[in-house]
C-alpha cells in the first residue's frame, strides 16, 4: 500500500485548532494487475491472453468522538469507474455504509462464500449463465451493520431505487427501470460457544425483497422479486468445506419464454498445504423452475459447474490456475464447456 499525502489544516490561531484536527486524515492508494491465459475445450478460444488492472483509492479520517470515516473508490479494467462508498464506524454503535456501483452490501455479499484456492466456481473463466443472487447490491443503496454480540452481527440495506443509475450529489434521480424500494437482511453467525473446535465455524443466511411497480410498462415483472441464501463454512486447521444454497425468484408471472425460479446449490473444499500454497475443489450448480408454457419447454434446466484451483504466492505475485467444467451451459442440454485458466496476480 502506498500513502500519497497526508492532508491537515495548520491552525492560524487557537480558534481553528478543532477545524485542523478535524480535517486531518490521509489518501492512500493499493492496485494489482491480473495476466491470463485462458483455452476452452470443445470451443473457440481466439485471443487466450488477457489482463486486467485494479487500482483502489481510500481517503479516511477519524472524529473528535472516536468514530472513524472512510471513503473507497475502486477503478476495474483500464481505469474504469466500478464502485465507491462511504463508511462511518460508529464504535459500539454498529456501522453505516453508503455505497454505489457494482457494491457487495445486503445479500450480495453472500452469493457464494464457499472457500477457494483463487476464485468460484463460476469465475474462473468459464461463462455458464449461472444465477447469482443480488438483491440491494445490485444497486446505490445504505447499509447498517450491528455491533458483534455473541458472535453474531445483523445487516440492514435499503436501496430507494432498484436499477436505476447511479447519481451524484445534489441531483436526485428521474427516472427508473419498473421496480421500485428494495430491503435486504443478512446475518452470520460464528458460534464458538467457548470451543476452539467451533473457532471456525460461520452460519449465514440473508432475504431480499424487490418491489415492482405495477403502473410501469419498462418491466417484465408483475410481482415483488424475493432472492434467499443461506449456508456455513467450517476451517478445521488447514482446511475449510463449505456448503450453501440459494433462490431467486423474478416475479414475471405471465412471461411465455422464460424461467422465473432459479434454484442454486454451492459446495467446496480449500486446503492450505502452507502458507503459501493452496489447492480447492468447488461445484456449483442453478436449476431453473416454473416454466410456463409446457409445450415448448425444453431439457438442459440445470446448469452444472465444477472446478479445481491451485495457488502460490510468493511475495507480491500470485501464481493460480483453475480447471473448470460445465454441463448444460447457459440451460442448453448436451452443451458441455470446459476451460483451463492460468493466471499471475501482482499486487502493490
Amino acid at each position: 500500500m502506498n500513502k500519497l499525502t497526508k492532508v491537515g489544516c495548520s491552525a492560524l490561531c487557537g480558534s481553528l485548532a478543532v477545524i485542523s484536527a478535524a480535517n486531518a486524515g490521509e489518501l492512500t492508494v493499493t492496485g494489482g494487475a491480473d495476466l491470463t491465459f485462458t483455452s476452452l475445450g470443445g470451443g473457440t478460444t481466439g485471443n487466450p491472453f488477457g489482463m486486467g488492472s485494479n487500482i483502489t483509492w481510500k481517503g479516511s479520517g477519524e472524529l473528535d468522538n472516536g468514530w472513524t470515516f472512510a471513503l473507497t473508490i475502486a477503478d476495474g479494467n483500464a481505469g474504469a469507474y466500478s464502485a465507491s462508498n462511504i463508511n462511518l464506524d460508529m464504535q459500539g454503535l454498529g456501522k453505516l455504509n453508503f455505497n454505489q456501483g457494482n457494491s457487495g452490501n445486503g445479500i450480495a455479499a453472500y452469493d457464494d462464500k464457499m472457500p477457494t484456492a483463487w476464485e468460484e466456481a463460476w469465475g474462473a473463466g468459464l461463462g455458464a449463465g449461472t444465477k447469482l443472487v443480488l438483491g440491494s447490491g445490485a444497486s446505490q443503496n445504505v447499509m447498517y451493520t450491528t455491533p458483534k454480540l455473541a458472535g453474531t452481527t445483523i445487516a440492514l440495506t435499503y436501496a430507494h431505487s432498484y436499477g436505476a443509475a447511479d447519481i451524484a450529489d445534489k441531483t436526485t434521480g428521474t427516472t427508473h427501470d419498473g421496480s421500485g424500494r428494495s430491503y435486504d437482511v443478512t446475518i452470520n453467525i460464528n458460534p464458538t460457544l467457548g470451543t476452539e473446535t467451533l473457532s471456525g465455524l460461520n452460519i449465514f443466511a440473508g432475504a431480499s425483497t424487490i418491489e415492482t411497480l405495477n403502473n410501469s410498462d419498462t418491466s417484465a415483472a408483475e410481482e415483488d422479486q424475493y432472492q434467499g441464501v443461506f449456508g456455513a463454512t467450517l476451517a478445521l486447521g488447514p482446511v475449510e468445506v463449505g456448503a450453501q444454497a440459494s433462490g431467486l425468484y423474478t416475479g414475471e408471472e405471465s412471461t411465455m419464454s422464460v424461467y422465473h425460479t432459479h434454484i442454486n446449490k454451492a459446495y467446496a473444499v480449500a486446503f492450505n498445504v502452507n502458507d503459501d500454497f493452496s489447492v480447492s475443489y468447488g461445484t456449483y450448480s442453478t436449476d431453473a423452475t416454473g416454466y410456463h408454457d409446457p409445450d415448448v419447454q425444453v431439457g438442459g434446466e440445470k446448469i452444472e459447474l465444477s472446478s479445481w484451483q491451485a495457488a502460490y504466492t510468493m511475495g507480491g505475485a500470485s501464481f493460480r490456475v483453475a480447471d473448470t467444467h460445465a454441463t448444460n451451459a447457459n440451460f442448453v442440454r448436451g452443451n458441455t464447456r470446459d476451460a483451463t485458466t492460468v493466471s499471475l496476480g501482482l499486487a502493490f
